[in-house]
């Protein structure tokens, strides 16, 4: 029985945690804060519920399989879960609408021609035909098997189509997510529906390669889903799967360091000075922290670990609103930016603080448990947005106007400038009832969550979330290896691989226990 201290309580971290106590491990977490789930988060007050991190679930069967592998009790009967449907509603800035059955591929060409005319289902099914032979290509190297030297393709996987190709040459580069689009579905609405997927999980489409088309791939092929009570409950059955698994909680308790000698890692430290010897540590922080905070490569003679990208933010806005939830009234929307072109240029810091009309996603669950009876509603609205960095002293005295909304070299914003927040919390309320969504003159109150306060919470520098991993480009968006450069320290959760999502967390989890309960050379479970 090993003795093992874990770095934080992320839904990573628990779902290592949980794995290793029924291996036999006596395990130990330590986490800063009074509370766990990392970004799976609630927000409370009068009676409204909201969930401030994820609010829906793709790739179920990870959780299935861990509380299968926990315990007696599987997923379903800890949690209330059930499909989406429709999983999406699109409105377009032409004031097309366009609503997308729950993983039905039939179904969505049929609604794609529908709402955009006829042959555009076909252009989507075929680009998500060669997603799928980019997810089967790389699923268990990328998601199932721990890092390994050259295991995930450093070429792009997905099949570039509409190139001519001379003998005996390579095959064509399939280019970027958002070139793929342009040259494979010719309709800008078509477009705005690929590149949303990638912005939902804070990835800049004129980046990422083609294969982050296994994005839309995933959710079409298993599915919407949404658990009653909001994501939190998921974080709220895996700590409780940990405590009855005889996991060890303390909260508040933050660490500083991790202890090592010239060979492995000892323990932690915390920072009221306490000395915790392990024979093996977690880290369920963001990798990026681990790093420069409480270990350094470079004191055991190795490189800095290539973590990833750093991601966009997440801005969010909770509305209690007076009135009846509409019946029909579609879990997810999804209101498309007018100009995507200026959306991703203020994201990348080149045209000021923030586009005007940027695209929104509108989350709506039918769920008792959120609201105080059935004549009120919460809604959350949620937005991609530049990282956060504090303005330094001379920006934010510098008198000029709003001068500290604006961003700073590497694009980042102070979100925690004065009004700033509001005036954006603002925008994105114009941009929804544009859409007719009419929810301003229904409004209670409202709460506004920006990546400050993300990072603030979780410790996520500049409060950005962790995308998943994709392969191609060199590996350039592959996250943090499992294991350290130091005998005897892992890393799960978002930073770490195979990256962000809950789905990916969650098999971050389960490779660090492979790792520690089988050995190095473990490949991932058959």
């Amino acid at each position: 029985m090993a003795r093992i201290a874990v770095i934080g309580a992320g839904m990573g971290a628990l779902a290592a945690a949980a794995r290793l106590a029924v291996a036999g491990h006596r395990v130990a977490v330590y986490e800063r804060t009074e509370t766990y789930g990392g970004g799976v988060r609630r927000f409370e007050r009068d009676g409204f519920g909201f969930d401030t991190g994820p609010g829906l679930l793709h790739l179920p069967a990870v959780y299935r399989d861990l509380f299968v592998k926990t315990g007696r009790e599987p997923l379903e009967r800890c949690v209330e879960l059930s499909q989406v449907d429709p999983a999406s509603r699109h409105v377009f800035p032409d004031g097309t609408e366009l609503a997308l059955p729950n993983a039905s591929r039939a179904g969505v060409v049929a609604a794609l021609d529908a709402a955009l005319g006829a042959g555009a289902g076909e252009r989507w099914s075929d680009l998500i035909s060669r997603a799928g032979d980019a997810w089967h290509a790389t699923r268990r190297p990328l998601l199932e098997e721990p890092l390994r030297q050259g295991s995930v393709p450093e070429r792009d996987p997905y099949p570039a189509v509409g190139r001519r190709r001379r003998p005996f040459l390579r095959p064509p580069r399939a280019g970027t997510l958002a070139e793929t689009a342009r040259r494979e579905l010719s309709d800008p609405r078509l477009t705005a529906l690929l590149e949303s997927h990638a912005l939902a999980y804070g990835l800049d489409p004129r980046e990422v390669p083609a294969a982050a088309t296994v994005l839309p791939y995933m959710e079409q092929t298993f599915g919407t889903w949404y658990m009653a009570g909001g994501m939190r409950a998921l974080a709220d059955a895996l700590f409780e799967r940990c405590r009855a698994r005889g996991v060890e909680f303390h909260f508040g308790a933050e660490v500083a360091e991790v202890a090592f000698d010239d060979k492995r890692a000892l323990g932690i430290e915390l920072v009221d000075g306490a000395r915790v010897e392990a024979d093996t540590v977690v880290s369920g922080i963001d990798a990026r922290r681990l790093y420069s905070e409480l270990w350094s490569p470079s004191k055991a003679g190795a490189d800095w670990p290539d973590e990833g990208l750093l991601g966009y933010g997440r801005f969010a806005v909770l509305l209690a609103l007076r009135g009846a939830r509409p019946a029909d009234a579609p879990h997810r929307t999804v209101i498309h930016a007018a100009d995507r072109a200026a959306e991703l240029a203020a994201l990348d810091g080149r045209s000021g603080a923030a586009c005007v009309r940027p695209t929104v996603t509108v989350l709506r669950p039918d769920d008792v448990a959120l609201r105080p009876d059935d004549g009120h509603e919460s809604v959350v609205l949620s937005v991609t947005v530049p990282r956060h960095r504090a303005a330094d002293g001379a920006r934010r005295s510098a008198g000029d106007g709003h001068r500290d909304w604006e961003p700073d070299r590497d694009g980042a914003l102070d979100w925690t400038a004065d009004g700033l927040a509001d005036h954006y919390a603002d925008q994105v309320l114009a941009a929804v009832d544009a859409a007719g969504l009419d929810l301003a003159e229904r409004m209670l109150w409202r709460e506004v969550r920006t990546p400050a306060d993300l990072e603030r919470e979780t410790g996520a520098p500049g409060g950005s979330v962790p995308g998943p991993a994709l392969a191609g480009d060199r590996g350039r968006f592959l996250r943090a290896d499992n294991r350290a450069p130091l005998e005897g320290l892992y890393l799960t959760g978002g930073s770490a691989h195979p990256g962000g999502g809950l789905a990916h967390t969650g098999m971050s989890g389960a490779l660090v226990a492979g790792l520690i309960t089988e050995g190095p050379d473990w490949r991932g479970s058959q």
